[in-house]
């Protein structure tokens, strides 16, 4: 029997630890955005491009 390649051990990785990464990273970003007083600096935001100096 072959020794696994390259393609199968990054293929393996990202199946388990790599999808594991990007949902915990997803879920940080989601509690990030709808923590409590980021509605204020959400909205200071999204008047930038109307402000006139």
């Amino acid at each position: 029997m072959s020794e696994p390649t390259t393609y199968d051990t990054l293929r393996a990785f990202a199946d388990s630890w790599m999808l594991l990464a990007m949902f915990l990273f997803f879920l940080g970003v989601v509690l990030w955005v709808f923590r409590p007083g980021s509605k204020k600096l959400s909205d200071e935001a999204a008047r930038i491009p109307l402000d006139e100096d």
